[in-house]
C-alpha cells in the first residue's frame, strides 16, 4: 500500500465516534506517516546506541532494552506530536484517553486492565523486515484473551491480547509501510564482516578503517549519519567522512567520490545518476574521466573535466575534488 493511501476504518468503527476523532486527528498531524516512521527509526537507533556500543542489530539488544522500547516509543511520539498526557492512560487526544502499545511482534500487544474498553494506539516495527504499522484499537474485553503469562508467584500478569479471529478490528493508520533502511543489516554477510573487521589489527583509528571499507564496498547507496556514528564510535564522527584526513581523502587515490548533503554535492550526485543524499547522508561512487566508450552515461564536470561512474573494466584514476561547500569556503569539505 502506498505511503499516501490510508487503509479504511475497520468494520463497525463508524459507530465509534471517539475512534474516528482520534484517527482523524493523528492523520491530520501526519498525513503521509513520515513523522511517525521517523520516530520509530530514531527510537530503534536510540536503543541500539551505536556510537557507544557499535550495535546495529535489534537481536543484539538485551531483553530489558527490548522491553524498554515500548516506553521510549510512547514518550518519543508524545514529544514529536506534542500530545497531552492522559490522566489514566498515556495520551489525551481530542479530549479522549488513549493508551500507547508497542510490540516487537505484529498483533502481540499486551493490553493492561486499565485500558480495557478504551482506545489503544497500537504500534509495531521490524527492523529486519524494514516495515512498520500503526493503528487504533478499541480494547473490547469480550474480544480479548488473557496473555497466559505467569509470574514467579503463580499469578497471571493481568494483561490481555487481541484474539486471532479479531485481528481485523484494528483500524490501521499505516500498515506495513517502509521503515528507513538499516543499511548495515542489508549489505550481505560477507560485506558486513569485511567492514566490521577492517582495522581490527590496528589500534589507530579502527573506526576510520571501517568507514573507508564501507564507502569502498557499498557504493551508490545512501549512508545515514547513524551508520557513520556506529562505525566511527567517536564524538565528532562526521569528521571521519570529510576531506582533511577522512574517507574523502583516504579513498581519493582509489577514484572514489563521497558526496554529502551539501547542495553542491547533491548536484554532483544527481548529475552522476546517484541517489541524492539527504540531510546527514553520504553516497560514494568510483569515477573515471569520461572516455568515448562512456557515451550516453550521466556525467559531471569537476576540475574542468567530465567524469562518469566507473565500470568494472575501467582502470583506477585519482578522483577529482568535489566543489567547495558553503560551510567551509577555504577548503573542500
Amino acid at each position: 500500500m502506498s505511503r499516501f493511501e490510508h487503509p479504511g476504518p475497520a468494520p463497525g468503527v463508524y459507530d465509534d465516534p471517539e475512534l474516528m476523532l482520534v484517527r482523524q486527528r493523528l492523520l491530520a498531524l501526519d498525513p503521509d506517516g513520515k513523522r511517525f516512521a521517523g520516530v520509530l527509526r530514531d527510537t530503534i537507533d536510540q536503543l541500539l546506541d551505536g556510537e557507544h556500543t557499535g550495535r546495529f542489530d535489534w537481536n543484539d539488544l538485551h531483553k530489558t532494552e527490548k522491553t524498554h522500547a515500548g516506553t521510549l516509543v510512547e514518550i518519543n511520539l508524545l514529544r514529536e506530536f506534542r500530545l497531552a498526557s492522559g490522566i489514566d492512560l498515556d495520551y489525551l487526544i481530542e479530549g479522549i484517553e488513549v493508551d500507547c502499545k508497542f510490540s516487537q511482534k505484529l498483533y502481540g500487544w499486551m493490553i493492561p486492565p486499565e485500558a480495557l474498553d478504551e482506545l489503544c494506539l497500537v504500534v509495531w516495527a521490524d527492523d529486519h523486515q524494514g516495515v512498520w504499522s500503526a493503528g487504533i484499537l478499541r480494547a473490547d474485553r469480550g474480544k480479548l484473551t488473557t496473555s497466559g503469562t505467569v509470574t514467579k508467584k503463580g499469578n497471571r500478569d493481568g494483561k490481555f491480547r487481541l484474539t486471532k479471529e479479531n485481528h481485523s478490528l484494528v483500524t490501521w493508520l499505516w500498515h506495513k509501510e517502509p521503515l528507513e533502511e538499516n543499511l548495515l543489516l542489508n549489505i550481505g554477510k560477507a560485506t558486513q564482516e569485511a567492514i566490521l573487521n577492517a582495522g581490527s589489527g590496528s589500534r589507530r583509528s579502527p573506526g576510520q578503517a571501517k568507514l573507508n571499507e564501507l564507502f569502498r564496498r557499498v557504493q551508490g547507496r545512501r549512508v545515514s549519519r547513524t551508520v557513520v556514528r556506529t562505525l566511527a564510535q567517536q564524538k565528532d564522527y562526521m569528521k571521519r567522512v570529510r576531506y582533511n584526513g577522512g574517507s574523502r581523502d583516504k579513498l581519493r587515490d582509489e577514484g572514489i567520490l563521497i558526496c554529502g548533503d551539501y547542495p553542491n554535492h547533491q548536484v554532483v550526485a544527481g548529475q552522476l545518476g546517484l541517489p541524492v543524499p539527504q540531510e546527514g547522508e553520504s553516497v560514494s561512487i568510483r569515477v573515471v574521466e569520461a572516455k568515448p566508450h562512456h557515451h550516453g552515461q550521466p556525467r559531471v564536470q569537476l576540475e574542468g573535466r567530465y567524469w562518469v561512474a566507473a565500470g568494472l573494466d575501467d582502470p583506477v584514476e585519482r578522483a577529482p575534488l568535489l566543489p567547495e561547500t558553503k560551510k567551509k569556503a577555504s577548503t573542500p569539505d
